[in-house]
């Protein structure tokens, strides 16, 4: 049973500091307050007296992600959809990424780019990307993501290479602009409750690389990962990418991990990369090409996938796409145009059982051959009328006026 001058609210009062059979001290206005250390000053308060005006209260400590020795699907615009995402986390993708949304659209409130935002339930580490220039607007953006979404890590695009983007000072524009860099990462970092990830390229000249100076800066401003592409924005995605330097780059940014990217298309390159000492890989290109080769590389061995199995597979993504965009007129259509997204970049697998030497390497250009089977000759034309052709096995005839023409002219081959 409380008794007077106990505990009211925060605050203890001198009854209750002087115990019940003491008497009561009376302190008058004009005599200094007792210094004695068993009798507390009476301070009258209104509610519990709190520090939240002083320091600044978090919902949450920042949640730990461990991302070392896993298979990351990597960022990739327009094809990187959440159909695709799924399809990917059926063959073996540990960490999966939305698609690149511009920081200013997302502030817009677009709603075609927080769709980019979306996540499934089967993708259990999951991330999304964004791309933008000024610190204000990209610490704005943390912070609606971090209160609207459900992530476990937001990653900071500093290596697209499109015009677009870089000639504002976004994507690759970053790297050589450090000083907004540090501030978009130091105001990003300050409103979210997840941890914060780089992605960038070995620099913006084919022969000036400086990612390795950027590194050693950004362990201080407190990302959580590096994911680092080796090649620099002038090579796209021509040449090799340069595992040397990444191997360098990844011992400079320890205890910080660090994934190395390129190249990546078969078990044989992911264990090569793995031995220069990265915490992972990221693969792109190579899951386009053959979403099966985290199966491989989780397996050790070379899948001689048949064209009935990758039809499946295309069925699969079909049922993901109409799930997700509806199975009206519209999602129908939009589901074809991201599956011959696709086929654009599946079309450059050569099945194993045709191979003169394993494995197949990105870079080199398919030659034309004939398949096993009517199937597997089909899937392997560079004809768009092809992909059309096996778009209405799953989907039904296209519409008499109905073009195509893929959004991704890579120039991997020159």
């Amino acid at each position: 049973m409380e008794r007077p001058g106990e505990i009211k609210g925060d605050v203890c009062t001198a009854e209750a500091s002087a115990g019940p059979k003491e008497e009561k001290q009376h302190v008058s206005p004009e005599e200094p307050l007792p210094t004695s250390p068993d009798i507390q000053p009476p301070v009258k308060t209104l509610g519990p007296l709190t520090d939240a005006d002083v320091v600044k209260l978090r919902p949450c400590e920042k949640k730990k992600v461990d991302f070392r020795d896993k298979l990351y699907l990597a960022p990739l615009t327009t094809c990187g959809n959440l159909p695709f995402r799924r399809v990917c986390k059926r063959f073996g993708a540990d960490i999966t990424c939305g698609e690149m949304a511009m920081c200013t659209n997302l502030l817009q409130g677009h709603q075609s780019e927080w769709a980019l935002l979306k996540r499934h339930e089967s993708e259990d580490l999951f991330g999304v990307q964004v791309e933008g220039c000024f610190p204000d607007t990209m610490t704005r953006c943390a912070e609606l993501i971090n209160n609207y979404t459900d992530v476990d890590f937001v990653d900071i695009n500093s290596g697209c290479p499109i015009d677009l983007v870089y000639k504002k000072g976004g994507g690759c524009g970053l790297m050589t602009r450090t000083r907004k860099f540090e501030q978009i990462i130091k105001g990003m970092n300050s409103v979210l409750d997840v941890p914060l990830t780089v992605k960038i390229r070995t620099g913006v000249q084919e022969k000036s690389n400086i990612a390795h100076k950027l590194i050693g800066e950004m362990k201080n401003w407190g990302v959580s990962m590096i994911t680092l592409h080796g090649r620099s924005r002038e090579q796209r995605y021509t040449k090799l990418a340069d595992w040397d330097y990444i191997s360098t780059c990844a011992k400079l940014a320890s205890p910080v991990p660090l994934f190395g990217n390129g190249d990546i298309l078969s078990y044989e390159d992911a264990m090569k990369a793995r031995e220069t000492g990265v915490s992972g890989v990221m693969i792109a290109r190579g899951a386009l090409i053959k979403p099966w080769i985290f199966t491989e590389i989780k397996e050790s061995r070379h899948w001689d996938i048949s064209s009935s199995e990758r039809l499946d597979m295309l069925k699969s993504f079909t049922n993901f796409g109409l799930e997700h965009w509806g199975s009206d007129t519209r999602g129908v259509e939009k589901t074809r145009n991201f599956m011959l997204e696709w086929l654009s970049f599946m079309c450059r697998y050569i099945p194993v059982g045709l191979l003169e030497r394993v494995p197949q390497k990105i870079n080199e250009r398919p030659p034309y051959y004939m398949g096993r089977d009517y199937l597997e000759s089909l899937m392997a034309s560079q004809n768009v009328e092809d992909w059309i052709r096996i778009s209405e096995m799953l989907l039904g005839p296209v519409p008499k006026t109905f073009n195509f023409l893929p959004k991704h002219k890579a120039n991997s081959y020159k």
